[in-house]
């Protein structure tokens, strides 16, 4: 990588936990950024051993919120979609995964655009009705792309109508559950590459201080604030993936 892309990565790192940090969920915007400089082969099992590590820190002084009904009857049906993106992982290539992610990025784009018009919306389905789909997409995206997974753990707790603080533990919980999973399925496969070791590395660092800095400015910043940056972000660094 040359001295730009190399900077490039530590800003967007930095910009990604800090939203993270402050809200949450705010780290998938990263991924789409990245995959512009970093192959996803490499990118998804690296960002999965941050996912762990931003989760596991954030999660920290919140695991007493964790609604566990909702946990533990969600991760049997994220199981069974990491084998499906399991395969088609080793079945796509870079450059076909950086489409499909493209694609999926335009997607959560206008789903947030749809929640900003309609703060008060909620799933007009039961939660039994939403976790086995909800379930299967997480673990099956989140393993293809290492991210993205959080758009369907907030579908399925948006429907289990969780107050804000449970909402925000148990969406760290699933996140921290599932990308252990996954990396034991990367290892498996023979997937989670000393590249992508070295990757996690580097971006460690960035990543650390993105999350005390998002920690710093969580109370100042409005959710409809974070809501329309991260949709228009997402909008941005999804055109130049659907190129490649």
């Amino acid at each position: 990588m040359t001295p730009w892309e190399i900077a490039y990565c530590g800003a967007v790192l930095l910009v990604a936990y800090s939203l993270r940090g402050s809200t949450g969920f705010g780290g998938l915007v990263g991924m789409p950024l990245l995959a512009l400089v970093i192959p996803v082969k490499v990118l998804a099992p690296a960002w999965t051993l941050l996912g762990i590590a931003s989760s596991a820190t954030i999660l920290g002084g919140d695991r007493a919120y964790v609604d566990k009904r909702a946990f533990v009857s969600f991760l049997p049906w994220c199981i069974v979609g990491i084998g499906a993106g399991l395969y088609l992982f080793k079945a796509l290539d870079a450059l076909m995964l950086a489409r499909a992610l493209g694609v999926l990025v335009l997607l959560y784009a206008g789903y947030m655009a749809w929640l900003i018009a309609h703060p008060a919306s909620r799933d007009p389905l039961p939660p039994g009705a939403v976790r086995p789909a909800a379930g299967v997409l997480s673990g099956a995206v989140g393993t293809m792309f290492g991210a993205m997974a959080s758009i369907f753990f907030a579908l399925y707790l948006n429907a289990c109508a969780l107050e804000k603080q449970a909402f925000r533990a148990t969406i760290s919980a699933m996140l921290l559950a599932l990308s252990l999973i996954r990396l034991a399925a990367y290892a498996a496969v023979g997937e989670l590459s000393a590249e992508a070791l070295l990757v996690f590395a580097a971006a460690l660092p960035a990543m650390g201080l993105g999350i005390y800095l998002g920690g710093r400015i969580h109370a100042r910043m409005s959710e409809g604030l974070f809501k329309g940056l991260v949709c228009a972000i997402l909008v941005v660094c999804a055109i130049p993936l659907l190129l490649r």
